[in-house]
């Protein structure tokens, strides 16, 4: 464990610039330096690396970060190993905090289970070449699938004997204790005492983690006993989660970074097969269906993922299932569906690896676009199915978090399915809103609310309750808000102020507490921004932005004058984390020829940084009154009296006072 001062001396001695140079070739552009992007294709530069505020920023493809960050995603690196190149790199001896009893036992214990498991497949791999079963039976196998020795090496495939304990009986005698053959199910004890091999008479595939290594096994019988089923796998340990791995990512890692791109198929030989075939980025779930977990490992290095299934109903309909998840996380799925009966390791043995490269080339759809066409064959004639299928495609949208990529969806969607665009863009608004509100207000719909559900007593309502549920219906649908948020440009400007000039001190006059003189009082930016907005309650409606808010008024109420930037560079919240660096890194800077060359001086953002904190904080209220006063415009309708409507229009008079005063104090004209 690195202590944590050992942390802060590293990351104040990195230097952001001399570690991304190591990797990439860079030119200085003022005081930061550019480069064409080392995590995408590009020609013209649009990364840039600020050594004042160490940190980068690819503004093409997004990735951004600290020297930490760079290191983890370049190369591959976990947390603990970037910060030890990084103090080896700048000569820090790192001090590791002496751990507790506990926490030494868990540890010697996890050391126990990787040794045990390098050590079985290890043992494996060899009977699968030195012992005379595991050549006939083993490696016969995985020859008579076209697998190469080459490839068999590379994926560490082996051989466990057809007999009851003799994995156990040589791990025991090479000094394993049961304890750790146990945890990691290498090892089945019966509660009679009696122990027996878990992966007995099987060709074994051992799962290795990102960094190589070995977690546990899946293994295939290749007997025909119908009792026994045809895969078993390593049961979960300290070491192993399998719905957290993905079987074959450390053999592909390397690929699927270069080619910005992963191919997710069903098995662990479909993996090996498009290994061989020289489609190298590809990887499969292990043993279970896909998890959020399996989805987020493959996004560290790509946001492309083609999916490839079985042709028939079956394959169809698993991949339905799995890429509504894809999509929640934010990747770009296509798909290839092979034909009925066909599998990528089927389709390699029986035709190559050229003509499989092809075939997969040739076949890739968007996958949205595929499933409409699917669902569309399935319903012609059918203008009850169809409603029902429109529902289905407009939720799968729904869940695609680019604007203008669901609006090319909508018009390509709306094309297959034979209807206007306007209907489908009426019906992901009402999902989006949905979404949004669930999300916004934490709410989960009651099952037991009668106006979500049908009626199923086949009872006629009667005209009140007909009254009833429209009136709920059209408060609910009040409530639900907008999709877009109008006031988002000015929330990120003032989180953007707080951000780069928060720590900024200006003048300000202002009365003695007599009040018969003046002096000048210095305040930071945050304490003006966070005084101003707090004292009129004002709230914004873009998440990342109020997090970033809260946390400078909770350490300017703390009595802080300055706040650590990189609280939100470190951020657990990965949106939070983009958005304070893009900010943070999309400010200009002034040259100085200007004045040097052409005796021409041109204003700095910090000289005339009071004005706009003070317009942007009005603008800000400006826009929030105009969405109050839009508020009761919308109630006025509904109002049950006239009491009700003079109550509702003395409060829109008094708004509208106060947006003029603002006005005034902004020198615009309003109405």
């Amino acid at each position: 464990m690195i202590a944590p001062e050992t942390i802060q001396r590293i990351m104040d001695a990195t230097r952001i610039e001399e570690v991304i140079g190591e990797f990439v070739s860079m030119k200085k552009r003022g005081t930061n330096y550019i480069a064409c992007c080392p995590f995408h294709d590009e020609k013209t530069p649009s990364f840039s690396v600020s050594p004042t505020k160490n940190l980068y920023k690819c503004f093409g493809c997004g990735e951004s970060g600290n020297a930490v960050g760079f290191l983890m995603k370049h190369e591959h690196y976990t947390y603990p190993e970037a910060l030890r190149w990084l103090a080896k790199k700048y000569h820090i001896e790192v001090e590791e905090e002496e751990m507790t009893a506990e926490q030494k036992e868990r540890q010697t214990e996890r050391d126990g289970l990787f040794h045990v498991s390098e050590f079985a497949q290890q043992y494996f791999a060899q009977l699968l070449y030195e012992d005379e079963m595991g050549k006939a039976i083993g490696l016969s196998y995985f020859h008579n699938r076209g697998l190469t020795d080459n490839v068999i090496k590379v994926f560490g495939l082996g051989y466990s004997l057809d007999e009851w304990d003799n994995f156990t009986k040589h791990a025991r005698s090479s000094g394993y204790s049961d304890n750790v053959l146990q945890k990691t199910g290498l090892t089945i004890f019966k509660d009679d005492g009696k122990s027996y091999d878990r992966f007995k008479g099987r060709v074994m595939f051992p799962i290795f983690s990102v960094s190589g290594r070995v977690l546990g096994f899946s293994g295939r019988i290749l007997s025909k006993e119908k009792q026994a089923a045809k895969y078993v796998n390593s049961p979960d340990s300290e070491i192993y989660n399998k719905s957290h791995i993905l079987y074959g990512l450390y053999q592909a890692k390397n690929s699927i970074a270069k080619q910005d791109k992963v191919y997710l198929v069903e098995g662990n030989i479909d993996v090996i097969s498009m290994y061989q075939s020289g489609v190298e980025n590809t990887v499969a779930s292990c043993g279970t269906s896909l998890t959020v977990e399996q989805i987020r490992l493959m996004r560290r290095y790509t946001k492309n993922v083609t999916v490839l299934y079985d042709g028939d109903k079956a394959g169809i309909k698993a991949a339905f299932r799995a890429v509504n998840m894809l999509f929640e996380e934010g990747l770009h799925v296509r798909v290839v569906l092979f034909p009925d009966g066909e599998d990528p390791d089927s389709y390699a043995q029986k035709y190559g690896s050229t003509r499989l490269q092809e075939y997969l080339k040739e076949n890739e759809t968007n996958f949205i676009l595929f499933k409409t066409k699917v669902l569309a064959d399935e319903v012609k004639g059918d203008p009850i199915r169809k409603a029902e299928v429109l529902g289905e495609i407009v939720r799968t949208i729904a869940l695609v978090p680019d604007l203008l990529e669901r609006t090319e969806y909508v018009k390509q969607c709306a094309s297959l399915l034979q209807m206007p665009e306007t209907t489908l863009q009426h019906e992901l608004a009402k999902v989006l809103n949905r979404k949004l509100y669930d999300k916004t207000q934490n709410h989960t719909p009651d099952p037991n609310d009668k106006d979500l559900k049908d009626t199923t007593n086949g009872d006629a309502e009667s005209e009140q309750q007909i009254q009833d549920k429209n009136d709920r219906t059209i408060e609910r649908e009040r409530v639900v808000p907008f999709e877009i948020n109008p006031d988002k440009p000015q929330e990120v400007h003032i989180v953007s102020l707080l951000l780069n000039y928060g720590d900024l001190l200006i003048p300000i006059e202002q009365k003695t507490e007599d009040g018969n003189a003046t002096e000048v009082v210095s305040y930071t930016v945050a304490q003006m921004i966070v005084g101003d907005i707090l004292s009129d309650n004002i709230t914004f409606q873009d998440r990342q932005c109020q997090i970033i808010f809260n946390e400078y008024a909770k350490c300017i109420s703390e009595g802080m004058t300055h706040v650590d930037t990189q609280i939100f560079v470190n951020h657990e919240d990965k949106q939070v984390r983009e958005m304070a660096i893009t900010l943070m890194m999309e400010g200009y800077q002034v040259s100085n020829k200007w004045q040097e060359d052409k005796h021409i001086y041109v204003p700095k953002p910090e000289d005339r940084i009071r004005n706009d904190v003070e317009e942007s904080i009005l603008t800000l209220k400006l826009k929030k009154l105009d969405k109050r006063i839009n508020d009761i415009d919308i109630q006025f309708p509904y109002a049950k009296d006239d009491d009700e409507k003079l109550m509702l229009m003395s409060q829109k008079m008094q708004l509208i006072k106060i947006k003029q005063q603002l006005g005034q104090s902004l020198n615009r004209v309003i109405s």
